[in-house]
């Protein structure tokens, strides 16, 4: 067939050169209880229409955000998106070739970028940003090989008030590029216990702010004890509309930053595509993963943009690639910019406050409900509540009562039992106070 052009003798002699006796014993590692063949796993063939009403009764056992009070975050926000984001990304300026490789025919997507990396850079008070990349957690995976590749140092030392699918991911990057990560256990705010792991082999300092628990904290001194120590910090965020509001990565000292994107012009989308953002110092150019566009002049002098950087595998030996992420979020980041540029930097900033309101206001109706307790004194649009039963049981009994209540931390924090019982829940300008009224109705009854 055309497009199966493999013979049984061009698969036998695959299988010899990887010592595979058979193709089943090239999967002979996977558990038979997940390796099932498609006749066993797949139900038999349905018409158009059958398809359709099978997949809109699954769709209809979800409680969707778009028509339930919303209060969860963890690292996806439910933000308003103005109805001119998805107008502004479908217009043609735009919709050139995916990979912009040659510029005269792909100067829309490389202005967009351009735009982007720039916006990033401002927002962190950095000097460059690349081009976007998958998701937060990619994105600090890359910053600590980047920080690995400048130091020469072997550890990174993360913050255990990390998300866990940040931390998982650059610990999974990490033990197969062959650098260690420790995870350095504190309590939100408490930063003793990171500056007493860092030592002559720590190539970064990890922290998140606000941290997992929704924590704000001050990393100056984290800068300052990283950089003593021959380090890197690597400021890590979830939660973009925070820099409206706190201080920015590289007013506090940290060398790169890698954060999530999602909480401007991307919905929730049940948990992706979303887009990472990437910016550090200059003195880390060339250690930068993915893209990087520039803005040059043509032989006419008329302003043009172009690939700057590109020391990606699909570009140069695999070998000297700093990334085998060979791809962009591209669209996304052009959503990502098109709500910037609409905000500004006043309204990111008014956003921000009504953010941090909303969230004040519902954390003290929480907190009086009898027997529920805050956690965490100061925070930005996120909170942790611990309460009397399992969070889980007491998301799944809001649920019922058509509130999405919050993320149990047993869900990211499955082992540690002194989270069992707690619940991170977000407040964003979508929340209005009839809603959060609602919600301390709704969490009273399912205690009382």
């Amino acid at each position: 067939m055309r497009y199966l052009p493999l013979t049984d003798e061009d698969r036998r002699a695959m299988l010899r050169k990887i010592g595979a006796a058979s193709v089943d014993a090239l999967f002979g590692d996977v558990p038979p209880s997940v390796n099932q063949s498609a006749d066993e796993a797949l139900p038999g063939g349905m018409s158009e229409i059958s398809v359709e009403r099978a997949l809109m009764s699954l769709a209809a056992r979800n409680l969707s955000p778009s028509r339930a009070p919303c209060f969860l975050g963890a690292g996806a926000y439910r933000h308003h998106i103005p109805a001119s984001v998805d107008h502004l990304i479908q217009r043609g300026e735009f919709m050139t070739a995916y990979t912009p490789y040659q510029p005269e025919i792909a100067q829309g997507t490389l202005q967009a970028l351009f735009e982007f990396q720039t916006q990033t850079a401002i927002l962190t008070a950095l000097d460059i940003a690349n081009a976007s990349i998958y998701d937060g957690a990619t994105a600090c995976a890359e910053a600590v090989l980047m920080a690995h590749r400048m130091t020469k140092r072997p550890k990174a030392i993360l913050s255990s008030a990390l998300h866990p699918h940040y931390a998982q991911t650059a610990r999974t990057l990490s033990e197969y590029a062959q650098y260690q990560t420790t995870v350095a256990r504190h309590q939100s705010g408490d930063f003793a216990p990171l500056i007493k792991a860092l030592d002559g082999d720590t190539a970064a300092l990890v922290v998140q702010n606000p941290d997992l628990f929704g924590a704000v904290a001050d990393l100056t001194p984290l800068a300052a004890a990283a950089h003593e120590a021959g380090a890197l910090l690597i400021y890590v965020f979830n939660e973009t509309v925070s820099l409206g509001l706190l201080r920015a990565p590289g007013d506090v000292g940290a060398d790169i930053t890698a954060g999530e994107g999602q909480s401007l012009g991307n919905p929730l989308s049940f948990g992706g595509p979303y887009v990472g953002l990437l910016a550090a110092r200059a003195k880390c150019l060339r250690q930068m993963p993915g893209r990087l566009c520039g803005m040059t002049e043509d032989a006419e002098g008329r302003a043009g943009f172009v690939l700057t950087l590109a020391a990606r595998e699909q570009h140069i030996r695999r070998e000297r690639a700093t990334s085998n992420i060979c791809t962009n979020a591209g669209l996304c980041a052009l959503a990502f910019s098109c709500h910037l540029t609409l905000l500004g930097g006043e309204g990111l900033y008014r956003l921000a406050k009504i953010n941090h309101a909303r969230a004040r206001s519902l954390a003290k109706r929480l907190s009086e409900i009898k027997h529920v307790r805050l956690t965490t004194p100061l925070f930005f649009n996120e909170f942790t509540l611990k309460t009397p039963i399992g969070g889980a049981e007491l998301m799944d009994a809001l649920a019922e009562k058509g509130i999405l209540g919050g993320v149990p931390l047993s869900r990211l924090l499955p082992d540690e039992e002194a989270h069992q019982k707690s619940v991170l829940v977000a407040a964003t300008e979508m929340n209005s106070e009839e809603e959060c009224a609602l919600y301390a109705e709704a969490l009273a009854a399912c205690l009382s």
